[in-house]
């Protein structure tokens, strides 16, 4: 690409609690060891978002701030543009819950409308899953294909049929307990797993890269990240 590919930081002042802007960092620094530059964006609630960046990312959040958030968004209509246009999204946590048709908050359990960019809706769990997580990536073969992370959410989302899991169960509670984590439709990615996830799962920064850039980007091999990942995959399964 001769313009350096676009990565945009979601409402990080609503939806930055968890160090999810790390995303971001990893997007660029495995673009950039590629040789390929790369912009990085903060937008904030008032600010427009640009809707002709190459990735999009959004993090976790409470409710308050989520329902903030999923109002500026539905009101600036530039995420939606984005992704009809092919642009990718990964949405982590609070943002997972809002790309979805819908969420609640509160102890009423308000139901709030979602983005309707994956075909998921989110209610209150009986118990909160905190912890950390391991997952199979769904398709994928090898040790690329174990996904690792944190998860903290009070959130039960369910999947409708238009969106597939992005990842299996293994320790850890995921979705709803059904075994399932996450979500998938087109080049919009749902996820609850901190750590930040990209930093704990390169293949799927890169994946996530080359959906939104459409670039066939060649593997990187950078010095100890096999062993943090073999280090986080041997204490998870204890």
């Amino acid at each position: 690409m001769s313009a350096p590919v676009h990565v945009v930081v979601v409402y990080q002042s609503l939806l930055g609690i968890y160090g999810d802007q790390g995303n971001a960092k990893v997007l660029q620094r495995r673009l950039e060891w590629r040789g390929i530059d790369c912009r990085v964006s903060f937008v904030e609630p008032g600010d427009h978002l640009p809707d002709d960046a190459q990735v999009y990312l959004l993090g976790g959040g409470e409710d308050g701030a989520q329902v903030a958030a999923v109002r500026a968004l539905a009101a600036d209509g530039g995420l939606h543009r984005a992704v009809d246009r092919g642009a990718a999204v990964l949405a982590v946590c609070a943002g997972y819950q809002i790309v979805g048709r819908s969420f609640t908050v509160g102890h009423d359990d308000r139901v709030v409308d979602g983005l309707g960019l994956l075909d998921v809706s989110t209610t209150r769990a009986e118990t909160r899953a905190v912890g950390e997580i391991l997952t199979r990536w769904e398709g994928r073969d090898g040790d690329d294909a174990w996904l690792t992370g944190f998860e903290n959410h009070g959130g039960h989302t369910v999947l409708g049929p238009d969106a597939s899991p992005l990842a299996r169960v293994v320790h850890g509670v995921g979705n709803c307990g059904d075994g399932t984590e996450g979500a998938v439709a087109g080049s919009v990615i749902g996820t609850y797993p901190h750590g930040p996830v990209l930093v704990r799962n390169p293949a799927l920064a890169d994946h996530l890269l080359q959906l939104g850039t459409g670039l066939d980007l060649e593997p990187l091999e950078v010095p100890g990240m096999a062993e943090l990942r073999a280090e986080r995959l041997a204490a998870v399964r204890g």
